[in-house]
């Protein structure tokens, strides 16, 4: 039976400030990626995501975008973007590129306008403006707090100095939000999408797709709320409101008038199963980003019941499961599971209980060569809008951020040309941790990667469909893909004895197994043919 291939697709995550530098200016760039891109052909993914290309001033790492409709000189030209794609396309790999609907840059041509224009003025209208409270609105209309720190309101000045108007930012000062009420503002989007899929994207992934519409009133949030991405713990007036399904109704029209089976991916930062399957109901968005997954601790009883709920709430709507372990964003989860041995031990085991489970995987560029979070950047390195945001006290996002390690040897280890000093300081021991020292090597993260990622596309069982819990002792999940197909994870902290008979396909650690019983370590996982 034909199916959509997102339902099933590993997509691989490329942040391109870091992947690949072809041109010695210490930064990512789209000719870096295509040069690339047999790598991951050979990897075994089945489409890339890339984050902004688009010109921008890198406030916010190319989530600031000033004009969505061009590459940023430091990343390529248009043309190169356009090879790029071509590419992938010939290497079979379908390609999804970021949009930034939420805010744009500063830089923008409207901001610009908004900026010399009058208060009340249509150009105003496309962002949020408001007068400040207070003795000549020298507060801020609310208090909303920026995700990144502080304010979530600036005020701005006339070129003598007067005070004036207040606008919204959930993030940097240098990323205004946009108001989605101007219809203007959903014309504008139409079109932007329809550039770059007339260009032959296979879809977007959509940025802080739940924070598009706020609260008509702006009201106040509770004293003492923390300003945070994912809402399940707090009712946030400007995350998750009803709004923003209209808006995804319109452009799921839009990408299925097109031909190719183009996908639109959230990432909406909602906790509860049952709310984010609203984003994925027919007529609106296909994917959206499991951060309760990826949040959630190594501890078997609590994913196993994020595991149940995602599948059920996805499934009541028809819409598919995606996995996720880490991205541009968040801790590495390497380090996130402890770090060190017992770290990349979890990790591997986490990421053959990922590839086993119903639906599609997302993983984040350098998690197939076991990269752990760098931790001890220099200050002075540090880019994230977090870290100034802050006053220094939180070191923000830049620690996975850091470039990939191709090569055992050099200055940057094959992420630039020889002496070309790359964006952020790669640290020494990554040398060992190359794509170049781990290709071929048994037992190397790259190898279990390359090997599991292969039996998952070779398994009709896997990817797709449903599954079913087996009995297994407490800290144990263990489960069955269609058809004859298992998978056991021990969360234990001790060995356990497993009555499994069959075949071990893949394990990411040693096993021990007789045909009839399985001896499975602790932070182990083992997939069996029955």
């Amino acid at each position: 039976m034909q199916t959509h291939w997102w339902r099933d697709a590993a997509i691989y995550q490329i942040y391109v400030r870091s992947f690949a530098d072809s041109n010695g200016d210490g930064e990512g760039d789209l000719n870096g990626i295509r040069e690339n891109l047999p790598a991951l052909a050979e990897l075994g993914v089945d489409a890339i995501w890339l984050t902004p290309f688009y010109v921008s001033p890198l406030a916010d790492g190319g989530y600031d975008v000033a004009d969505y409709r061009d590459v940023d000189p430091r990343f390529g030209t248009l043309e190169d973007f356009d090879a790029l794609l071509a590419s992938a396309h010939e290497l079979g790999l379908r390609v999804i590129i970021d949009v930034v609907p939420n805010h744009s840059s500063s830089a923008h041509e409207w901001f610009r306008e908004a900026v010399a224009a009058e208060p009340g003025s249509p150009a105003r209208a496309r962002y949020i403006f408001r007068d400040g409270k207070g003795p000549d609105g020298q507060e801020p209309p609310n208090n909303w707090q920026s995700i990144f720190g502080g304010p979530a309101w600036t005020r701005l000045k006339r070129p003598d100095g007067t005070p004036e108007q207040w606008y919204l930012h959930l993030f940097d000062s240098e990323q205004p939000d946009f108001d989605w009420t101007n219809p203007e503002v959903h014309e504008e989007f139409d079109g932007v999408l329809r550039f770059w899929l007339d260009r032959g994207v296979d879809g977007f992934r959509i940025d802080v797709a739940h924070g598009m519409v706020k609260e008509q009133s702006l009201p106040d949030i509770v004293e003492g709320t923390e300003a945070g991405m994912l809402d399940g713990s707090n009712v946030l007036p400007y995350f998750d409101q009803d709004g923003v399904h209209e808006i995804y109704r319109r452009w799921r029209s839009l990408a299925d008038s097109y031909d190719g089976d183009r996908a639109l991916v959230a990432e909406a930062w909602v906790e509860d199963s049952s709310r984010i399957a609203r984003y994925l109901r027919p007529d609106e968005l296909h994917q959206a980003f499991n951060f309760e997954y990826l949040t959630a601790p190594w501890e078997a009883g609590r994913l196993r019941e994020v595991i149940d709920s995602s599948l059920a709430a996805n499934g009541a709507v028809g819409a598919t499961t995606t996995w996720v372990l880490s991205n541009h964003d968040v801790t590495r989860h390497v380090t996130r599971f402890g770090g060190g041995e017992q770290g990349l031990r979890r990790a591997h085991a986490a990421t053959l209980l990922m590839l086993a489970l119903p639906g599609s995987v997302y993983l984040y560029q350098g998690e197939e060569l076991g990269l752990p979070e760098v931790v001890d950047l220099p200050e002075d390195a540090l880019q994230d809008p977090t870290w100034l945001r802050s006053g220094g006290t939180d070191r923000g996002r830049d620690g996975c951020r850091v470039p990939l390690p191709w090569k055992r040897d050099g200055a940057s280890f094959g992420f630039c040309p020889e002496n070309a000093r790359p964006w952020l300081p790669v640290p020494e021991s990554w040398g060992e941790l190359s794509r170049e020292a781990q290709r071929g090597t048994e037992g190397s993260t790259l190898e279990l990667y390359t090997r599991a990622l292969r039996l998952r596309r070779e398994l009709d069982a896997l990817g797709d469909g449903s599954m079913t819990w087996l009995s297994a002792p407490t800290g144990v999940l263990f489960f069955e893909r269609e058809p004859g197909i298992g998978c056991a994870v021990n969360l234990t902290g001790e060995t356990v004895e497993l009555p499994a008979s069959g075949e071990v396909l893949i394990s990411s650690g040693p096993v021990t197994a007789d045909g009839k019983n399985l001896s499975l370590p602790s932070d182990t996982a083992v997939w069996l043919r029955a």
